[in-house]
């Protein structure tokens, strides 16, 4: 059987949020990955590597300060594109833009033969559980990616129907002290 028929993703951790005034909340999601630095940055910031793993496409690098890049969200109901400009790139340490009018803060720090990756990233709240399940499944992919096990992209709607999903939101929402949205089905939610 394949890496990505076998994929189920592993328990919620490493995960916070931040309350702030208003609707957006900071989510903090922090991984160790096996892989460099130099390696993840390029996965980051390089167009061809987001495209295998991250839940937009970009059009051009998000390396470099000052790139005007527009981010396409993958599995939108509708086309949703938002152009961004890339206003810190300390590589292979790192990058802050935009995604779609939310900031997105990425930290490279060596750790061993490894890394950790830190995102901080502003959600509205009411999606704050479901984003950190989807970041979660993204980071996953991205580590098997950079080992050369690709297990494929699960990204948006989709990745809700990908066994674990709905544990793993639930999982977060008790984490973080939510309430689950009434959406999607029961069914899914149990998966």
């Amino acid at each position: 059987m394949s890496a990505h028929a076998e994929y189920t993703p592993g328990p919620a951790h490493g995960a916070q949020m931040q309350k702030k005034e208003g609707e957006n909340w900071t989510l903090v999601l922090v991984r160790e990955l096996r892989h460099s630095p130099e390696k993840i940055w390029e996965a980051l910031t390089d167009p061809e590597h987001l495209r295998e793993w991250a839940p937009f496409d970009a059009d051009g690098s998000l390396g470099t300060v000052g790139n005007k890049v527009k981010l396409t969200t993958v599995g939108a109901p509708k086309p949703h594109v938002t152009e961004t400009v890339v206003w810190r790139a300390d590589a292979p340490r790192r990058l802050e833009y935009t995604w779609g009018g939310n900031e997105m803060r990425w930290e490279l720090e060596p750790l061993g033969s490894g890394t950790r990756l830190t995102l901080w990233t502003s959600i509205n709240r009411h999606f704050i559980a479901m984003g950190a399940a989807g970041w979660h499944i993204c980071f996953d992919v991205l580590d098997h990616l950079l080992a050369g096990d690709s297990i494929g992209r699960r990204v948006g709607p989709e990745s809700m129907k990908f066994p674990g999903f709905g544990r793993l939101h639930a999982e977060y929402a008790k984490l973080f002290g939510v309430e689950m949205p009434k959406w999607p089905p029961k069914a899914a939610q149990e998966s």
